[in-house]
């Protein structure tokens, strides 16, 4: 079967369009609001066909539990469903989703002493007949369908027709309050806990590690509305929005974990943080404090060294390179420290091979990373959850985008649940640590504040 591809002869934005679809069955926005090299294209998954999940270990397809593995399922589907994508566009048809932390333990076979307490999915795929691509560049829309659930010219012109009557919706004003959260570390349980996972560096366990505590927050507001907060006042490049029907994913990450176009891997890992200023002059001393703070550039330096390793289980030899080091990017809240590293996926190999090697990221585990996540199951209080998984697609012709799920919230019951965390080493400040995780939290608690 052959994706039918249709250019629109209008333009409307991605964000307008999703307003119409944003409570359909499992729709999803993956939403490039910050418009850079890295955030040209937004797209919208419509009508599944086929939904791939794993639940505690247990495959479902379409909610049947199968026989054998998550990992033989999505193989199997993303070949049987295979086919060239002949235009520049990221994808023409593919499997839209993510993985979450916990799902990503198994591949290290780390289990956790901490209960399962947000029931949703480890990982989740869902197979779409619509895709709505828009290439915010050259501000042209695109309608791909596949014909699964709909004749495909029937499925375009229907949905032309749709979109051409969706209108531009005010942004929200900016606010200035933060909502009030529950988190599950008290501040001195929290610095204490930092204190025990440096003890750990200093006897030789690890040399860096992740530690995040978990925020709940009750809102009535509604999940869109936060995320159409956010995209306005915290644009990122790999933001979204998932419709998972008993739980939204509400995303604004600034991270990369993977990208892999014709066999060429990238991926961004990003180590250092400094808020923005309240002054011009004191955000240009902030973001020159990051750029050469020895302390977050040893962070990155040693989170680079395993992602180089983990690539080069997978890559041909020779071919992992890093091409961009220690590059300061401005965000609306903070400033963060990024390096990039590339490589080229072993001929023979699946993008699927890519993801059990490397997932999950090392920028948020540590190094070495088995040690990292065990004693990070010791010393954090819950399951991470979805938190610091990966968000984003896999195209039928072995390409694939996937994020950092940071800066997110997952809402389910009107409460919503965001892990904010950062890098410890030997010379981490307690102080300093925990006030970081209350600065990456900031952009999402103000998207949640709500009158009362």
């Amino acid at each position: 079967m052959h994706t039918k591809i249709q250019k629109l002869n209008f333009y409307k934005k991605a964000e307008d369009i999703f307003e119409k679809y944003k409570e359909k069955n499992m729709a999803i926005f993956l939403d490039s609001s910050l418009e850079n090299t890295m955030g040209q294209y937004s797209i919208i998954g419509l009508n599944p066909y086929l939904i791939l999940k794993e639940y505690d270990g247990v495959f479902y397809k379409n909610n049947v539990p199968q026989e054998t593995t998550f990992e033989e399922g999505m193989r199997k589907y993303l070949q049987k469903y295979q086919e060239e994508n002949p235009t520049s566009l990221p994808l023409i048809a593919g499997a839209l989703g993510y993985f979450s932390y916990d799902y990503g333990r198994k591949f290290e076979h780390i289990s956790s002493r901490h209960p399962k307490k947000l029931p949703i999915p480890d990982a989740l795929f869902v197979f779409y007949d619509i895709l709505i691509i828009d290439d915010k560049v050259e501000k042209s829309l695109y309608i791909t369908a596949r014909g699964e659930t709909k004749n495909p010219d029937v499925a375009i012109e229907d949905l032309a027709k749709e979109i051409h009557e969706c209108h531009s919706y005010n942004k929200p004003e900016k606010q200035f309050s933060l909502a009030e959260f529950t988190p599950n570390f008290t501040k001195d349980e929290y610095k204490k806990t930092i204190d025990k996972m440096i003890s750990y560096i200093i006897e030789g366990d690890i040399y860096i590690a992740n530690m995040t505590q978990q925020l709940t927050i009750e809102s009535k507001k509604a999940p869109y509305d936060v995320y159409r907060y956010l995209r306005t006042h915290n644009p990122s490049p790999f933001g979204g929005f998932f419709q998972c029907n008993t739980f939204q994913v509400v995303c604004a990450s600034p991270e990369r974990f993977l990208k892999v176009k014709d066999h060429l891997i990238e991926t961004r890992p990003i180590k250092g943080t400094r808020k923005r200023g309240e002054t011009p002059a004191e955000d240009i001393m902030l973001k020159e404090e990051l750029k050469n703070s020895s302390k977050d550039r040893s962070e990155l330096l040693m989170i680079v060294d395993l992602e180089r390793n983990d690539l080069n289980h997978v890559c041909e030899p020779g071919s992992v390179k890093v091409t961009e080091h220690f590059a300061v990017e401005a965000y609306s809240t903070v400033f963060h420290l990024v390096t990039t590293i590339i490589g080229k996926l072993e001929q023979e190999l699946h993008t699927f091979d890519l993801i059990e090697a490397a997932f999950p990221g090392g920028s948020i585990t540590g190094a070495p990373k088995i040690r990292a996540m065990e004693i990070i199951d010791e010393l954090e209080h819950d399951r991470r959850n979805l938190y610091t998984g990966s968000m984003g697609y896999f195209s039928f012709d072995g390409n694939c985008d996937f994020n950092i799920i940071i800066r997110t919230a997952v809402h389910r019951n009107k409460k919503y649940f965001l892990g904010v965390g950062g890098g410890i080493t030997c010379e981490s400040d307690l102080e300093f640590e925990y006030e970081e995780t209350l600065q990456k939290a900031k952009a999402l608690l103000e998207a949640l504040w709500e009158e009362k």
